[in-house]
């Protein structure tokens, strides 16, 4: 059974609403739209639960949440064969690997 609340939760102000709006990353195409954030995060959160139950009751397939997921810690990613060049040497310079260089610049 899934548990809604394990669902990644985001709380952010629209200037376009005048209201807090809250986001959840497992279900993108929903949003919740309050006066204050407690109220657009518990709005939310029980609309989840409901569309949770509602895709268990149909026998849909119901996202697993990001913070039960298992990351191996790794990712490729393709870059311009210059841009690979002046990582190598950034990372020559510094004394480190390419992988410790590029994890420095994306934390």
């Amino acid at each position: 059974m899934v548990n809604h609340l394990h669902y990644t939760y985001r709380i952010t102000w629209s200037e376009e609403d005048r209201e807090y709006v809250a986001l959840c990353a497992e279900f993108p195409s929903m949003s919740y739209v309050a006066s204050d954030q407690a109220a657009a995060l518990k709005g939310l959160t029980k609309l989840v639960k409901g569309v949770v139950e509602d895709m268990l009751a149909s026998g849909e397939h119901v996202p697993t949440p990001l913070a039960e997921k298992e990351y191996s810690g790794k990712f490729q990613v393709r870059i311009p064969p210059e841009q690979h060049r002046n990582l190598a040497i950034q990372a020559a310079e510094q004394g480190v690997s390419i992988n410790r260089l590029v994890s420095a610049k994306l934390s």
